[in-house]
């Protein structure tokens, strides 16, 4: 016995007693005296009070309560019709949306030894994957197992998709594999799991076990196949579903044939998708636009465009899909001039442009700005061009011509929605237009907009973004409803401003709400953990990640390497960076930042002559991380090498950053006559930046005559920088260390 065992005991009591409505009293229908008197509805904690790790005072408090009490809370009792009847109260109220009332009314039922049909927990799961309600999702699931019905293959299919759907991968597994029998559908959700959550490789695994048993795949099951295997890409393996297909006799089937065609494309294979499109018996407009983006994807803008008009010929008609996927296929042969005629066609057919294709044609006209004018004015503006040039301008830094067209939207008399406002905010957020985006506030007030979810997630995102972190947290707990996004917006908003704790802190609330983390949420909290070097919270961040399913995903792996490095855990960061399926640049990039932050310098640099082997190009980012582990590793020769290769031979333009770095990889090998010509040199003004990093360096090596004209140059552009102030009046005293 383990004295923390006796204290998680008596904790667990006092949880018990605080609220005895969350746990089942099951002292009057358990058969076996090793199952618990008391349960917990949703952690599934067990208390006896028999137990002798009890404290002393536990069985007279128990005997002080009525069982009333225990069993439910006087709010749940005061709502809980006299007759269930045989469920349908239940399902009366998960259809109406109720899923908390209905949940607690079954619950009841349970307790109350009352039988409800399988279509009522059946309805409950289907309720819970609408809302994705993860945490009621599994008090159906207890109550299931402790009616003996999970053994039903019906509720074991619909426990599988519920999981799925609410992005626990782990526990939709777990379910599959405890199911005593399988058919089609139970496979087809299984593999539909691992392939939308960009696990390809294994949906194509459990594709080819159901196979091995026996069960014949259906049409729906070789879709998702085939998708798992466009998402990877795997062609081989798409090529042998293929002839599976054949041989079922699906080949015929409109929806198999558009996934070909789609999974040929993005598996690099344009010929075999074209072999399939042209085989196709009939082609609707799904089939037509797969085929026309799978050109546009391998760049070949000019057969997309004949295949449109092919596709007019033959008298099938556009939708939204095949104009955005058609603009964009000019889009890759810079096609301007049949930009402009096709959204011309486009009109004159009587085709009713949406949000999402005025948006894309202004992006394809950014990089002549004067046309998407031109456009813009070309046409009757109503609030969805409007919106299309105000993002147009936004998304492409013009912050203050796109404010100045909100202006004169609204001097035109015309309301702005809901699109317009999250455009400009955010565009007011990433150019810190504080007072910009306080005026938005005020008019989305005025507006109406301002309890709308996705408007109140980006204020938050927005007021972070400028520094304002009280604004952002005002807005975020006036929110009556916080979802994934609204919650990972208020994290982000923490860790920007270097507040880590806080982060971590907040997600802990958001899982005592029920609110499941998404990807993006994993890889902000993970960069808060990196910020402050929590490495206990990341390795519990890391488990939870392999607990979703969601340890495969690119950016998740990138950010998990980084934040292993950031703690000191540098064999850690590479374990993870070697089990990666795949990796970017970003990644690779990491793992030798990391190795740079450890002075392991002849590792970084080995490990980008790896990323070169493997044809992975280095970008900006990497050659900072790669000049920086030459500067603490003092390989200067090297450092040398690489900044001139990386400008001569590799085309990338050095940044204030690359020539910080070298500035630093000079000064702290004591080359300061050599980091000072260098600076003179650049041809870009230097920062403060640079000219601090050669006074340090200065004072590092006792250099007062460089140093002080180092210092002169910083205090000339910022003149209030202290830090400049201290090494000048340390410069005759020798650096820690230094002798």
């Amino acid at each position: 016995m383990h004295a923390g065992d006796v204290v998680r005991v008596e904790q667990l009591w006092q949880e018990f007693f605080s609220d005895p409505s969350l746990w089942w009293d099951n002292r009057s229908i358990k058969k076996n005296p090793k199952y618990p008197d008391f349960k917990h509805k949703s952690t599934q904690d067990g208390l006896w009070i028999e137990g002798w790790l009890n404290p002393s005072w536990v069985k007279a408090k128990v005997a002080t309560m009525a069982l009333d009490q225990i069993q439910y809370d006087g709010e749940l009792r005061s709502g809980v019709p006299d007759s269930f009847g045989n469920g349908e109260n239940v399902s009366k109220l998960c259809q109406e949306g109720r899923l908390k009332e209905a949940l607690h009314m079954l619950e009841i039922m349970v307790q109350q030894n009352i039988q409800a049909p399988i279509n009522t927990y059946v309805c409950l799961l289907k309720g819970c994957t609408r809302k994705k309600a993860l945490v009621e999702g599994k008090r159906v699931h207890a109550l299931i197992v402790l009616r003996g019905l999970d053994s039903n293959i019906y509720l074991g299919n619909t426990l599988v998709d519920m999981y799925a759907k609410c992005s626990s991968v782990l526990n939709a597994r777990q379910v599959f594999d405890s199911m005593p029998e399988h058919n089609v559908f139970s496979w087809t959700t299984i593999i539909s799991a691992y392939a939308n959550h960009g696990q390809g490789e294994e949906a194509i695994n459990l594709f080819q076990q159901m196979q091995q048993t026996g069960i014949p795949p259906n049409k729906v099951a070789f879709v998702v196949a085939l998708k798992a295997c466009a998402r990877i890409p795997a062609l081989e393996q798409g090529k042998q579903l293929h002839l599976d297909i054949i041989k079922s006799g699906f080949e015929s089937d409109a929806t198999v044939g558009n996934t070909l065609v789609d999974m040929y494309a993005k598996c690099g294979s344009i010929e075999d998708a074209c072999q399939v499109f042209n085989n196709m018996h009939e082609r609707d407009v799904v089939s037509w636009n797969a085929m026309i983006a799978g050109y546009a994807q391998h760049g070949l803008g000019k057969k997309a465009i004949a295949l449109y008009e092919q596709m007019k010929e033959e008298g099938v008609q556009p939708n939204n899909v095949t104009h955005v996927v058609l603009l964009k296929a000019c889009a890759s042969i810079a096609a301007l001039e049949q930009d402009k005629q096709l959204h011309l066609d486009i009109i004159k057919s009587g085709f009713k442009s949406d949000a999402n294709f005025e948006r894309t044609l202004v992006d394809i006209y950014a990089k002549c700005i004067e046309d998407a004018q031109q456009l813009f004015n070309m046409h009757k503006q109503d609030v969805v061009s409007w919106n299309a040039m105000i993002a147009g301008y936004a998304q492409h830094g013009l912050v203050k011509e796109a404010l100045a067209l909100y202006e004169q939207m609204k001097q035109e008399g015309l309301q702005a929605d809901i699109v317009a406002y999250v455009v400009l905010l955010r565009a007011c957020g990433s150019s810190a237009s504080l007072e910009q985006g306080k005026q938005l506030h005020l008019d989305i007030i005025r507006s109406g907009f301002e309890l709308d979810a996705i408007v109140q997630s980006t204020l938050v995102d927005m007021y972070a973004k400028c520094g304002c972190i009280e604004d952002a947290h005002k807005v975020f707990n006036n929110m009556h409803e916080r979802d994934v996004v609204s919650w990972t917006a208020m994290i982000a908003g923490y860790t920007q401003n270097g507040l880590g704790k806080e982060a971590l802190a907040l997600h802990e609330e958001m899982k005592q709400k029920g609110v499941q983390p998404d990807i993006v949420t994993y890889v902000v909290l993970l960069k808060a953990c990196a910020s402050i070097a929590a490495l206990e919270q990341g390795k519990r961040l890391h488990l939870d990640i392999i607990k979703s399913g969601l340890e495969l995903h690119l950016s998740v792996g990138s950010t998990l390497v980084d934040m292993y490095a950031k703690c000191g855990c540098i064999e850690e960061a590479r374990q993870v960076f070697n089990n990666m399926r795949e990796q970017n640049v970003v990644s690779w990039t990491a793992m030798i930042a990391g190795y740079a932050q450890q002075g392991l310098g002849k590792e970084a640099l080995t490990l980008l002559e790896q990323m070169q082997r493997e044809g992975m190009k280095p970008n900006e980012a990497t050659y900072v991380s790669v000049l920086s582990a030459c500067s603490h590793s003092g390989l200067v020769d090297r450092g040398r090498h690489l900044f001139d290769s990386m400008c001569q031979d590799h085309g990338v333009t050095p940044t204030m950053d690359h020539y910080a770095c070298m500035v630093d990889l000079l000064g702290r090998a004591g080359c300061l006559a050599d980091a000072e010509d260098f600076i003179t040199r650049m041809p870009i003004e230097p920062n403060a930046v640079v000219w601090m990093t050669l006074l340090g360096a200065a004072r590092n090596h006792g250099h007062a005559e460089i140093g002080r004209r180092a210092f002169d140059h910083v205090v000339k552009l910022e003149p209030e920088n202290a830090a400049a102030y201290v090494l000048l009046s340390n410069m005759q005293q020798p650096a820690r260390g230094m002798r």
